[in-house]
């Protein structure tokens, strides 16, 4: 049964503060009701406060650093509650003044006009699931970092390894035989090495954790479909699906290149049109991960072993479309290349085309389930 709204609450959310304010669905002015603590317990009471049974309230808040706790809450208490994105909320031209409690006024004024979209909240089950695979990407951007000032201490005291690649048991050997001329630069040469080691160490134990606990994931399945495509590895196409969610919610694959941000920017006037980068809204994790696997179809069409072992547990289907997507997307990066276009801004483009492969098989997938 459907809920009758009569009255939009608008909160603007901290750690320590939540503002809130009020419209009437029967129009009038917006009413700031007031400033109530940070905690569960104080909302609850500020909303029972407001004269009108919670079943009737519309509650919306920009998602943030709080996460969806108040969501979850509020849904259980049977609140209908919207969680907004903050770059989708409309902002008025000229607005100079931004303050808590205006914030709080605007979004009940928005939300009583219809102006502002929800976004899609992910349940405990894949918010923790994607949650370990972030703590994974920060992981690798530490380990990054921490070989990036190694080969810059060193760069500076020139010395050099002759090697072609760097670390490769054999560069790891190397280090272990660099000594500097002097104390304090050896020690600072070998807490970077450190560093080095406990982020390569971190890495593997989240591999090891991530590959124990996706398949007990309810979305697991999907995971397992997503790996028939060339260069979407498990953790790829775990990332993919924790960060997108249910994939066959878009209506069209231009639909979730959209979400993405692997849209090309806009800026068209008369007869005259014009295309910019990317939009780069939308998921950075998933886009990031769309694009590292795009790489792969810069080689000739062919299923390799590690292709064929990974498609030994998918279905027909999916094997069927991802046979179709490395004739096309193989074919269109030599086309793209053979016009002179940036290998960079190739494997953009075949993302963006590899997305709408991923939103073929997660259809597929979600009819045969």
């Amino acid at each position: 049964m459907k809920q009758c709204i009569t009255k939009h609450v608008g909160l603007d959310v901290h750690k320590e503060s939540i503002e809130i304010a009020t419209a009437d669905v029967r129009g009038g002015e917006v009413h700031h009701v007031g400033r109530i603590g940070g905690d569960l317990p104080a909302l609850d009471a500020a909303l029972a406060r407001l004269h009108c049974p919670v079943t009737s309230l519309q509650v919306v808040y920009e998602a943030g650093p709080c996460g969806y706790a108040i969501h979850r809450h509020l849904v259980a208490h049977g609140i209908a509650c919207a969680v907004v994105a903050p770059s989708l909320t409309p902002k008025r031209s000229g607005e100079r003044i931004k303050t808590d409690r205006r914030d709080a006024l605007k979004l009940a004024r928005l939300s009583r006009a219809g102006k502002l979209r929800a976004i899609r909240v992910p349940d405990a089950e894949d918010e923790a699931i994607r949650d370990l695979l972030r703590a994974r990407e920060d992981t690798v951007r530490v380990q990054r970092n921490a070989r990036h000032r190694l080969k810059a201490l060193l760069l500076r005291q020139d010395v050099r390894y002759a090697g072609k690649t760097a670390w490769t048991p054999a560069h790891e050997r190397w280090l272990a035989r660099v000594h500097l001329p002097t104390p304090a630069r050896q020690i600072v040469f070998q807490e970077y090495v450190d560093s080095v080691h406990q982020a390569t160490q971190r890495i593997t134990r989240l591999d090891r954790v991530i590959g124990d606990l996706l398949p007990g994931w309810s979305r697991y399945p999907l995971v397992k479909e997503l790996q028939a495509l060339r260069g979407v590895q498990q953790l790829h196409a775990a990332v993919l699906v924790a960060e997108i969610g249910p994939i066959e919610r878009f209506e069209s694959p231009r639909q979730l290149m959209g979400f993405l941000g692997l849209t090309p920017s806009e800026s068209s006037s008369s007869s005259r049109r014009r295309q910019g980068a990317i939009t780069k809204t939308g998921n950075a994790f998933a886009r990031r991960a769309l694009v590292e696997a795009a790489w792969q179809y810069r080689l000739p069409a062919r299923i390799g072993t590690t292709i064929a072992r990974r498609q030994g547990g998918c279905s027909e289907p999916a094997r069927a479309i991802a046979w179709k997507a490395q004739l096309r997307l193989c074919a269109r990066f030599r086309s793209l290349r053979a016009r002179r276009m940036l290998s960079t801004k190739a494997v953009v483009a075949i993302a963006r085309e590899l997305s709408g492969f991923v939103w073929a098989i997660a259809c597929q997938q979600a009819t045969n389930r």
